[in-house]
């Protein structure tokens, strides 16, 4: 039965999966998943690694790699649910004294943890690598459970040593995995604490950490091979013979990049996670009580996000939230009544799952959350509700249990034996969040990501540079040229990592002429003729030039000469690290490279070229010459009112009306993360601006109008959709 449960919820997160790539990390991680890379910090081997199995395992199915990656993520989810159902039934069966009754109790515990919001809309996309952790903390559970029903059989200390290797085994995926740690401690104190002295268990268990730990070895050994994604480049080898002494950290925002010096320094820098440079717990980065409400807010979408498209807490979900919250209580208490034992487990990993990780995350004030903090820097930068998808999971299975505690009580109520199947229609309750959250948490038919990347990089002529402004802007890019094959000649540039050590270098090397990846004419995505490849790098630099690039303000105006037009960098202007590396790639490429940005603010603002920007469909080509002087035919300048912006109207026009593609853009009916509204919104100030730069260079009316009503439809996905939360102002 558990496994018909599993295949049930595996098949509902089947039919509801994403077609392809997804925003925030889920490019990053199946592309390095594909071609056995390094993603961020901490690199996360455990889930590359079976990433790339689980890739090879479905070839036969012909399925794109991005749909398999996809599929690995439901199946974890629904493996968890397998274990689940397994607890829940061993749970429950004192509690209804009946082994069908306690299958259909379990079985609504699982559907309950399998449809709640976060856990179901993260098991459609494998937008993070934590629902690996998820199956993780489920198994330990299960195990927990066994070992305590066979703890006088000698053999059952296997049960220990099994689930402390896949914690410390989870930990090479996410520090997630060793959440359950404190239950099992606590549980096998109150069960059997002599267990925790026995020498043969830890000469054993000893062994199995060692070995556990020892796949994070994977990470040094594939960064010496230097695949083409390698962030941090996590070696245990000198980082450069010309780099010798070099001890520094680069401080970006809130990360802290560091150049090492010492043979495993940037090993132990990733894994330790110390870019993000998050301050103590104790120096709490919002007040705990505004802390806890976030966390209530994402509770508070688990169990009927469809009943209203609010963000904020004291909406017509309420009165579900607090059904829930209710039901999961009342599945403590009978518990309680019955397992002492098993409660303080599923007590303690519930607290840790929730108080204890609110404490340690230590958020800033949530993304919706507090509007009356208006500086952003103080907020998250989009919703954290999936650092919370383990304890929504587990508090389904409980409220699971309080609704068949529920069931029971109601049924003994009832004359005529027959009171269990009387109260049956309690179960209805069950199927809730299932109706409510579908709309929700559902991605099929979300091509969004993927779409929106591929109208970036297409549009790039060969061989170019396109600068992004963050890692999260860029990673389905990436997606594109590693996975799907697409523009690989084309140099993507993380504006935001230029302030590492070991990135500039990536670039350089990659771009030698010898690694150079060609721009192939007749290839998917290919839409220019061909051009010769480029004869050097993108940059002159030695990497020790490189590491000594340190940013500041110019104490009197420098000069910086372009082919046709030399520009002027006045006195008192600052320049970071990540400016003048930017600077200097451009400028050693701009005669054989074409140079985009893919927004005029950021880096490009940064480094006072917005005014030599021309806009070729969503991109701004850097064309350093006097535009008023000297105009390309095709160029025209919008107004005051739309931007004011040069467009190259015959490539902008083509590239819209016969390049682009717009699959899950233009008419969402809900886009649930208001923090990724700037994507839509692109396209709805492009159609906007074209209406007006197409009139004035005299294009017939029809496709202007054409246009016009494209903006209209952008606009409405850009407010979050028909069926979305209302935005009255443009995203950042």
């Amino acid at each position: 039965m558990a496994a018909l449960a599993a295949l049930a919820v595996f098949g509902l997160y089947a039919l509801t999966l994403a077609p392809t790539t997804a925003l925030w990390d889920a490019s990053e991680y199946v592309t390095t998943a594909h071609i056995l890379g390094i993603p961020h910090p901490p690199g996360n081997p455990l889930f590359v690694v079976l990433g790339r199995v689980w890739i090879f395992l479905l070839e036969p199915t012909g399925l794109p790699v991005a749909v398999r990656v996809n599929l690995l993520a439901a199946a974890t989810s629904a493996g968890a649910a397998f274990f689940y159902f397994l607890v829940a039934h061993r749970l429950v069966t004192p509690v209804v004294g009946s082994e069908r009754a306690a299958l259909v109790g379990a079985a609504a515990a699982v559907l309950l943890g399998g449809t709640a919001y976060t856990v179901w809309n993260q098991s459609t996309v494998n937008e993070k690598v934590y629902t690996l952790s998820v199956l993780v903390i489920a198994a330990v559970s299960w195990l927990a459970v066994r070992w305590r029903d066979r703890r006088d059989d000698p053999a059952s200390a296997r049960y220990l040593l099994v689930a402390g290797y896949l914690v410390v085994l989870g930990s090479t995926n996410h520090l997630m995995s060793v959440l359950p740690l404190p239950a099992m401690g606590l549980f096998v104190l109150a069960t059997a604490p002599a267990a925790l002295l026995d020498r043969r268990l830890w000469s054993r268990a000893v062994p199995l950490i060692l070995l556990a730990l020892s796949f994070n070895l994977f990470l040094p050994v594939r960064a010496a091979q230097d695949p083409v994604i390698n962030e941090g480049d996590p070696t245990c080898e000198p980082l450069d013979q010309n780099v010798g002494g070099i001890t520094s950290s680069l401080l970006l925002d809130n990360h802290l990049w560091r150049v090492a010096d010492s043979s495993c320094e940037a090993l132990s820098y990733n894994l330790a996670r110390e870019q993000y440079r998050k301050p103590p717990v104790t120096e709490r980065m919002a007040p705990f009580s505004d802390q806890l409400l976030n966390w209530y807010q994402y509770f508070d979408w688990q169990w009927a996000r469809g009943l209203d498209p609010s963000e904020l807490p004291g909406t017509a979900r309420t009165p579900l939230t607090l059904l829930f919250l209710l039901l999961g209580g009342l599945g403590f208490w009978a518990l309680a009544r019955t397992d002492k034992g098993a409660t303080v487990y599923l007590g303690t990993l519930a607290v840790t799952l929730t108080v204890g990780l609110v404490y340690y995350l230590n958020f800033k004030y949530g993304y919706s959350l507090a509007p009356e903090i208006m500086d952003r820097a103080l907020h998250e930068v989009r919703e954290r509700d999936y650092f919370f998808i383990a304890g929504f999971g587990l508090w389904g299975v409980m409220a699971g249990l309080g609704l068949t505690w529920v069931w029971v009580v109601l049924g003994s109520l009832s004359r005529g034996g027959r009171g269990l199947a009387m109260a049956a229609p309690v179960f209805l309750v069950a199927l809730f969040p299932l109706v409510l959250n579908w709309r929700w948490a559902s991605r099929a038919d979300d091509y969004a990501a993927r779409d929106w990347a591929y109208d970036f990089l297409v549009a790039a002529e060969p061989y170019a540079i396109l600068f992004t402004n963050g890692d999260n802007d860029t990673f389905p890019l990436w997606y594109l040229q590693e996975v799907e094959g697409i523009r690989k000649d084309v140099t993507v540039i993380v504006g935001q990592y230029l302030f590492t050590d070991w990135y500039p270098r990536q670039l350089e090397e990659l771009t030698r002429p010898e690694n150079q990846r060609a721009y192939e004419a007749d290839a998917p995505g290919s839409f220019y003729p061909d051009r010769a490849a480029p004869t050097r790098s993108i940059s002159r630099l030695t990497h020790e030039e490189m590491d000594q690039i340190r940013g500041g303000v110019l104490g009197e105006a420098q000069s910086v000469p372009f082919p046709r037009l030399t520009v002027t960098f006045p006195e008192g202007m600052s320049l970071n690290r990540g400016n003048w590396l930017a600077l200097r790639f451009i400028l050693d490429s701009y005669t054989e490279r074409p140079i985009y940005f893919t927004s005029a603010a950021g880096l490009m603002n940064e480094l006072g070229l917005t005014g030599f920007a021309v806009r070729e469909g969503l991109l701004h080509r850097l064309d350093v010459r006097p535009l008023e002087e000297e105009p390309r035919p095709g160029l025209v300048r919008g107004s005051p009112a739309y931007g004011g912006e040069w467009f190259d109207v015959p490539r902008s026009l083509g590239l819209w009306e016969e390049v682009y593609t717009f699959r899950g853009l233009r008419d969402r009916d809900i886009w649930f993360d208001r923090a990724t509204l700037n994507v839509p919104w692109h396209f709805y100030a492009l159609a906007l601006q074209l209406s007006e730069v197409a009139g004035l260079y005299g294009v017939e009316e029809e496709r202007i109008q054409a246009l016009r009503e494209a903006s209209e439809a952008f606009e409405v996905v850009a407010q979050g959709g028909r069926l979305g939360t209302p935005s009255a102002e443009a995203p950042d």
